[in-house]
């Protein structure tokens, strides 16, 4: 057994000082105030955790880990280490791969490939495409996340832009939807109006013009009329636009069938950093306005937006070269996600207790996860450890990714994660990871 002695707790709105003992994969006991000294003896192992914030571990909804087929970007093994050192020990990946995960023998590929692999724990989105309704209803809703629909620029067959399809997909699929929003036709036509203007070589600062924030809505709002005409289970992915949030309701996430997702970068970058970073924050939906992100912070507090997640998609960075037309869309963020969000956090942006909510317990929620997602007696022991004195910077040496680079080198954040739990075992120690992988596949219930 082992006891995390004497943390402050932040969880499910609560921030004390507490203990807790593990015991195998789970979590035996969460003590408030002393632990009893006949618990104290029976342990293996003590971590004084006195000065030190536990929190749930982070559950990320939307990465996509490049395996199989793109692994000179990224693959299973390596993402899901610089997602454990990020304090992420639960993950749902993305079936733009390749080949593609459009079959479920597809999706029972990528889970082999994990098991065993993976830091942190697993599930795969089935993807959807034109013409596999079949496989899409033939899904275990018991081991599967969800079902991604890409309603916005796609790569092969995976773009659902038949009316009809979607309709079908709406109205017999009961996995949760996840939905990319982004009007093809109308991205078409700013690109089309742009190119006419300045020519091929469109800056990257152009990138929000051509997929812009009407693009954006017009997708999101047909998503939402289809949810709500039949009753489906939606959640629009990496929302970035003040006006989507009017599509979206303030209720608690577990009384919704309609919810929303923003990403990390989406909330801390800005048109503005174009001049600095360039094709690094270079992303599909695009980094938009001040007044976008400042709306959809608030989103974030007032319940609109229900979880943070981070849309990781590493790429070399000889494949971010070029401008609005010819760089990759896309970047790692996994490993700093939490990072990041603990710096709004200390910055008055947010509480601490709500980056809880909305990277731990609401994901949890959402997608009905089984016992993870919060510190309960009996549940998972996914849990990290942050240290709210000891800053850190972003550097080569320390980024994890196998592309090797981050949107974030050279910052320097004011809290660090020193420990990350995965199942109960220490999956990330004081900056080394764990040669175990300690990653399971995830369940739902239904």
């Amino acid at each position: 057994m082992i006891l995390i002695d004497k943390a402050t707790i932040i969880n499910e709105g609560e921030t004390f000082t507490g203990s807790l003992l593990l015991e195998g994969e789970r979590i035996s006991r969460v003590f408030r105030g002393e632990v009893p000294e006949q618990q104290l003896q029976s342990c293996r192992k003590r971590i004084d955790a006195r000065g030190l914030i536990l929190i749930p571990g982070v559950i990320d909804d939307q990465v996509h880990f490049r395996e199989p087929g793109l692994t000179h970007k990224g693959d299973l093994f390596t993402e899901s280490r610089a997602a454990v050192a990020g304090g992420v020990t639960s993950y749902m990946e993305m079936p733009n791969t390749q080949p593609q995960t459009i079959t479920n023998d597809a999706l029972r590929q990528k889970q082999e490939l994990a098991a065993g692999r993976s830091a942190a724990n697993y599930s795969f989105y089935l993807g959807a495409t034109n013409s596999n309704i079949g496989e899409l209803l033939k899904a275990d809703p018991h081991t599967t996340c969800g079902v991604k629909v890409f309603m916005g620029s796609s790569t092969g067959n995976m773009l659902v832009d038949d009316r009809h399809t979607l309709q079908q997909i709406f109205a017999e699929v009961e996995l949760l939807i996840a939905t990319h929003c982004e009007s093809e036709e109308l991205i078409r036509e700013n690109r089309d109006r742009l190119l006419k203007v300045y020519g091929e070589q469109l800056p990257v600062a152009m990138h929000p013009l051509i997929r812009s924030a009407e693009a954006c809505y017009r997708s999101s709002a047909e998503a939402v009329e289809l949810a709500d005409r039949y009753g489906s289970r939606l959640h629009v992915l990496h929302l970035s636009t003040a006006r989507e949030m009017s599509l979206f309701s303030e209720d608690p996430t577990e009384q919704k069938r309609i919810t929303a997702e923003a990403c990390v970068h989406h909330l801390w970058f800005s048109d503005e950093d174009y001049a600095r970073l360039g094709t690094r924050i270079k992303w599909n939906p695009a980094v938009k306005g001040v007044s976008d992100r400042e709306v959809l912070r608030e989103a974030l507090r007032n319940g609109r937006i229900d979880v943070v997640a981070t849309d990781h998609a590493p790429h070399l960075l000889k494949e971010k070269e070029g401008g609005a037309l010819s760089a990759a869309s896309g970047g790692p963020l996994v490993q700093h996600s939490l990072p990041v969000m603990w710096e709004m956090a200390d910055n008055g942006i947010f509480t601490h207790a709500m980056v809880v909510e909305r990277m731990c317990h609401a994901p949890a929620r959402l997608f009905r996860i089984r016992e993870r997602g919060f510190i309960r007696e009996g549940y998972y022991a996914d849990l990290v450890l942050i240290d709210p004195s000891d800053p850190f910077t972003v550097t080569p040496e320390n980024i994890l990714y196998k592309c090797g680079w981050s949107p974030f080198e050279g910052m320097t954040f004011g809290s660090s994660v020193r420990k990350t739990f995965v199942n109960g075992v220490l999956a990330y120690d004081e900056g080394v990871v764990a040669e175990q992988a300690a990653g399971e596949l995830l369940t739902f219930t239904h």
